[in-house]
């Protein structure tokens, strides 16, 4: 409370820096929030009687902390109440100082209430039901995806009363309809879903049924440019959910063509990285999807793709390089590309913790033999390769800064395998071999 009193006092004297001539203009101090000190432009008050920016407020209560920061007494989203008041003086005085640059603080749209999002999606479902009645669906579709793209306020009001669920529903009811403004309408209810997303299980589990499934995939493969984006990032939810009960049996191997045809030829990158992870969670579950994978020519893709990803492409590109290597298809595929190695050795410390991890146990799967006691000529050139280029060393580097308990080990083993290859790769020092045993310890 203190700490919000000082900020208050400071506030009668902080200016608004303005255009052109480098003019300050102070802001009154009852305009600005007390939590983010800026001009208020949709001011609520709280039971308190203090008036926040709706922004700020909104944004501290869900940190969990149920409290009026200035009073700390009990505070509810439900409890502010727009201050119509010292919204219309804001804007007036906005008007008053346009000549000094001040722009007029638009008047914020209503939010909809509970009672109002119930009402759409009761329409909705009757609208669903109603098959020939696409035209009344599409139009209910659009309006709650309006209304959940307007504000966080608005998009957390749908998810709070299972808007996500509703809509799952309605594609599934609609999905079997072969007619063309059907398959409009569930792009359209794709559009809506991923405003409420992420999805609850109930709502996973509807949109994997078999039919929902079929035409995601559709839509995700021969869709709009938006429509098989928003296909799948709905494909991601599903495979992903942990607690959805989804039989993907008789469609994994459509899911996994219509991923992989996303990877190699990108719509956009926010496709590129849900399509990543969907087909991480698909072959980590199961070394059959891995093969699949290898077979559709996916790891040589992912292998170019890391040579420039950024952070998050990386760490996504890495998991499913990963996943798919635990299949001999996939380790194969792996070691006849001649950039496996170097690119796994470059992302070992450039770019996250979690690559680190990744990228030691991408490299432990290509270094160990097919069979016990036994190692190929495609395995030999591997180790050699990440020899070449400094994989020893980084190993070492490695042991020394730290790593979980599982990376370690497998950073020791492949220590172990690059040693017997020293003569033929980067000459390496045996005293820093004899020291392993100390490092891994």
């Amino acid at each position: 409370m203190a700490l919000l009193a000082r900020r208050a006092r400071r506030a009668v004297t902080r200016a608004a820096p303005l255009g052109g001539g480098g003019v300050e203009l102070a802001i009154p101090a009852h305009f600005r929030c007390p939590i983010s000190l800026d001009l208020m432009r949709d001011p609520v008050t709280a039971p308190t009687g203090i008036t926040y920016d709706r922004e700020s407020i909104e944004a501290w209560l869900d940190t969990g902390r149920a409290t009026c920061p200035v009073t700390h007494a009990p505070l509810r989203h439900g409890d502010l109440v727009p201050n119509h008041a010292i919204r219309r003086v804001i804007q007036d005085w906005c008007v008053a100082n346009r000549s000094r640059g001040v722009e007029r603080i638009p008047t914020p749209k209503i939010p909809v209430t509970p009672v109002q999002a119930s009402e759409l999606l009761f329409d909705l479902a009757g609208a669903a039901r109603r098959r020939d009645a696409a035209a009344r669906c599409a139009e209910v579709v659009a309006k709650i995806k309006a209304l959940a793209r307007d504000s966080e306020r608005n998009r957390r009001c749908f998810a709070s009363i299972g808007t996500g669920r509703a809509l799952a529903a309605a594609f599934e009811t609609l999905a079997d309809a072969d007619a063309a403004p059907a398959w409009r309408v569930l792009e359209d209810i794709l559009a809506a879903l991923v405003c409420v997303m992420p999805l609850d299980e109930e709502a996973a589990g509807t949109l994997g049924s078999p039919s929902s499934l079929g035409s995601l995939v559709a839509i995700a493969e021969n869709g709009s440019l938006t429509g098989r984006m928003n296909a799948v990032l709905a494909i991601k939810e599903i495979v992903s959910c942990d607690g959805a009960f989804v039989d993907l049996s008789g469609k994994v191997d459509e899911i996994v063509d219509a991923l992989v045809k996303i990877i190699k030829a990108p719509i956009c990158p926010q496709a590129t990285k849900a399509a990543m992870v969907a087909t991480y969670h698909l072959a980590r579950s199961d070394e059959r999807v891995a093969a699949r994978l290898a077979t559709a020519g996916l790891v040589p893709v992912l292998i170019e793709v890391l040579v420039e990803a950024d952070k998050s492409m990386s760490e996504k590109a890495l998991a499913v390089v990963d996943a798919v290597l635990a299949s001999e298809e996939g380790r194969a595929s792996a070691r006849a590309h001649a950039l496996t190695m170097p690119v796994l050795v470059k992302k070992m410390f450039r770019v996250s913790d979690l690559a680190t991890e990744l990228a030691v146990s991408s490299m432990w799967r290509l270094g160990k033999a097919p069979c016990a006691g036994e190692e190929d000529e495609a395995v030999m050139r591997c180790l050699v390769d990440a020899l070449r280029v400094g994989a020893f060393q980084k190993l070492l580097l490695l042991l020394q800064v730290g790593c979980r308990d599982a990376t370690k080990e497998k950073a020791t083993e492949l220590l172990k395998m690059l040693n017997k290859h020293k003569g033929v790769g980067e000459c390496v020092d045996a005293g820093d071999f004899r020291g392993l045993n100390k490092l891994s310890a």
